[in-house]
């Protein structure tokens, strides 16, 4: 991992990454507003729940359970989800909210999901951690704004 840019704030620590991968030469930036302190932590193999937005490069909206209120729950790092979020969200706090920028290798390749999604694209997700093993923050919003 390079670090590519810090400041801080308040709350949080905004941190520019670029995550290395091994998958055929691949990058997966990421982006994030990280908390003061981290008491619950996202680690391989743990249970998780994650809100999302996904969105492509255009701006245009494929998906989002923010607005529904009901996260995703998966294990991480198990290949549930797409190779993408398995490698952006480990590292992740309780209440951390990360914004993701995914290339197609780590995403959903070649063949895209149709009809939302095309083949090659790049892939955008404002995500929120909301709990590791059923355990949440319990201390409401972590963020002084109300959209990512």
């Amino acid at each position: 991992m390079s670090v590519q840019d810090r400041n801080t704030t308040s709350q949080y620590t905004m941190t520019s990454l670029s995550l290395q991968t091994a998958v055929n030469g691949g990058e997966n930036e990421c982006d994030w507003f990280k908390l003061a302190s981290c008491e619950i932590q996202a680690h391989k193999g743990d249970r998780v729940k994650v809100h999302y937005r996904g969105k492509l490069t255009n701006g245009t909206v494929f998906d989002s359970n923010f607005e529904r209120g009901d996260p995703i729950e998966f294990e991480l790092g198990t290949g549930q989800v797409i190779k993408g979020w398995d490698q952006g969200l480990l590292g992740m706090c309780v209440g951390e909210k990360r914004n993701l920028k995914i290339p197609s290798k780590l995403g959903y390749g070649d063949q895209g999901s149709p009809p939302t999604i095309p083949g090659g694209a790049t892939l955008i997700f404002d995500t929120e951690l909301v709990s590791v093993n059923d355990k949440g923050s319990g201390g409401g919003d972590t963020n002084n704004n109300s959209e990512l």
